[in-house]
């Protein structure tokens, strides 16, 4: 035989053994798995469920299309319903979960057949299916299978299932009993108000004989109280106690009896009663009765039977609550943010916002935004007691509140021609025991707010001033001087991080602490302006506002003298009671007394002080 030969007979036999392992390998049919228990089984057809246990009442959930659904059933347009042995709402995803279970169900060995029984007429008794425990009827299509779940195998992890009309007989996983209720609470949904649903406008809440009612104009606007008195409502107070509310879960299903004794269980009549409404249309009405020796409150929802019990915590801002629990303890709110403000008091003046901050009128002098954003963050935080309700004119004149000497108001928009959108208006009248009375135009109500508060808010526009008396840089800087007590010294600054004592001044010098000290004084933002005297004010008034702080030829002063030829001077008096030491500056010819930051105070004392010993 040739070589030629034989290389093609290899090549014909090749070709032979890669069609085999092809053929073997990747395109025989794999052998057939376990076939479904139920065949064809689509859970989205089923329309209703029954639950029979041995010895137990039949439990029947159905299927009840929404309103948007269409004619044919689904999981996404349609919720379930409890029928028997009582009606009431069901807890859809469990009934889901056992379909979704029955669809995937197969057997966990082959299932028998008549032929592989001992005997096919006692089979039944045999794998406990004469007498089930359970039987399931599902309704499809207008047609019913039926399953019936017979005894368990010996190690206990199967369970034997007939399909009333088939001949076979299977053992599939026993975890599917878990899904199959015994009782009808387990499938009964434990939600007792569906909150988020309601889409409700109205809501009164009954207790102790006194109804609150709240309301709001439209989905997301903020709720208002109308009863006992018209009054801003705190937002987030009514908010989380609806959510705790929506979440809320029956702890016990205590009777479904409709002639339950409703007194035995505080319910005829209600300790707490909550109505939601929409409009004038009333959505859902609950009632809430005492408790029992576990703690759980009784309640019941008007229109289902029965009575449960349900967890009391969340319960507690509905039960114990009064209308003031519920208002709003805060004067205004920032929401809008204002486009103006104007401030009536020691001196009158107006914020304007601009793209860049604010500006005020009809002073000149820059202010800082960051204190304006500051006092209106302040004014939104504090806090109220509620003094009188229902505040008739008497009340307001002998609060000293028609003729308010101090008044604050937020406005939408810049006044025009004396036109004015007053989203708030704030009237502070007298003080009552560290206390300032105070009311809104547009509520009846007087409010108390703490006097130290009410000290925070700027009644002068030079309290806004923008805090830094100066700005510079230390390469400006040619020397600086300090005087105190009568003694005096000066030091030279010869280069970056180099200074040096003038003639006739004595001592050491640190000139990286000098450097940094004078590097911070140009920097120096006054940590809160406390008086400003004008440059046209009497002699007298001058000097009792220095004694008034401390300021005296004796105290302590520093001067920087920068290389243009100014000076930019500071004087240092008594500490406040905030424990910042009192300074002064001169600024437009007038005088500027304000608290100076602790930390670089500490610095000049250690550093530019006439008597520092600078190591």
């Amino acid at each position: 035989m040739s070589t030629r030969s034989t290389w093609n007979w290899f090549l014909i036999a090749a070709a032979l053994f890669a069609f085999i392992v092809l053929v073997e390998r990747h395109w025989r049919k794999p052998p057939p798995g376990p076939q479904p228990v139920l065949p064809g089984f689509k859970p989205a057809a089923v329309t209703a469920v029954q639950v029979y246990p041995s010895g137990r009442f039949e439990i029947r959930a159905q299927r009840i299309p929404t309103p948007a659904a269409s004619t044919a059933p689904s999981t996404a347009g349609s919720t379930w319903q409890l029928t028997k042995p009582v009606a009431a709402p069901a807890q859809g995803a469990r009934i889901e979960a056992l379909l979704g279970a029955l669809e995937q169900l197969k057997p966990s060995a082959p299932p028998l057949t008549p032929d592989r029984l001992r005997d096919p007429l006692k089979a039944d008794s045999e794998f406990g299916l004469d007498n089930p425990q359970l039987t399931l009827v599902l309704q499809e299509n207008g047609a019913a299978r039926h399953l019936r779940f017979g005894a368990l195998s010996a190690p206990g992890d199967q369970v034997f299932v007939r399909v009333v009309g088939d001949e076979h007989i299977y053992a599939v996983d026993a975890r599917l009993l878990a899904l199959i209720p015994r009782d009808v609470a387990e499938w009964r949904d434990t939600t007792f108000a569906d909150v988020q649903a309601l889409h409700f406008d109205r809501l009164l809440l009954t207790h102790a004989g006194n109804v609150i009612e709240f309301q709001r104009e439209s989905p997301g606007a903020p709720w208002r109280m109308n009863r006992p008195l018209r009054a801003r409502v705190n937002q987030n107070r009514l908010l989380e106690a609806l959510q705790q509310l929506h979440a809320l879960r029956v702890a016990e299903f205590v009777t479904d009896d409709p002639n339950a004794d409703l007194d035995a269980y505080g319910l005829q009549p209600a300790d707490v009663e909550l109505t939601f409404a929409r409009g004038t249309n009333i959505l859902v009405r609950l009632f809430f009765g005492r408790t029992n020796a576990l703690g759980h409150v009784f309640a019941r929802r008007h229109g289902l039977p029965g009575v449960v019990a349900l967890p009391a915590e969340p319960l507690i801002p509905w039960r114990r609550a009064s209308f003031d629990d519920f208002r709003d303890r805060h004067l205004i709110a920032l929401t809008p943010l204002p486009a103006a403000v104007e401030v009536r008091g020691e001196e009158p003046f107006t914020l304007l916002a601009q793209t860049n901050g604010w500006r005020i009128t009809p002073q000149t002098f820059p202010i800082d935004p960051a204190w304006a954003d500051e006092a209106l963050a302040a004014l939104a935080s504090f806090e109220v007691e509620f003094h009188k309700n229902a505040a008739t004119e008497p009340d307001l004149r002998a609060a000293g509140l028609m003729e308010p000497a101090r008044l604050i108001r937020l406005l939408a928009a810049p006044p025009t021609n004396g036109v004015t959108n007053v989203l708030a208006e704030l009237r502070f009248g007298l003080t009552n025991d560290q206390r300032v009375l105070v009311a809104r135009a547009d509520e009846d109500s007087i409010y108390a707010l703490r006097l130290a508060d009410f000290e925070r808010l700027p009644w002068a526009a030079w309290q806004l001033r923008d805090r830094h008396p100066w700005r510079f840089s230390v390469e400006e800087v040619a020397r600086v001087a300090s005087r105190q007590a009568g003694r005096a010294r000066e030091w030279l600054r010869v280069g970056t991080n180099a200074w040096t004592l003038a003639p006739g001044s004595q001592g050491f010098v640190n000139s990286f602490a000098v450097e940094e000290t004078v590097h911070r004084l140009g920097e120096l933002a006054a940590t809160l302006w406390v008086l400003r005297v004008a440059a046209d004010a009497k002699p007298e008034a001058l000097a009792a506002a220095r004694q008034r702080f401390g300021l005296g030829p004796d105290g302590l002063s520093v001067t920087c003298h920068l290389k243009s030829g100014a000076a930019h001077l500071v004087e240092f008096g008594n500490l406040a009671p905030s424990g910042y030491p009192y300074a002064a500056v001169t600024l437009g010819g007038e005088l500027w007394v304000f608290e100076f930051p602790r930390a670089l105070y500490e610095l000049v004392q250690a550093y530019l002080t006439p008597g520092a010993a600078s190591p």
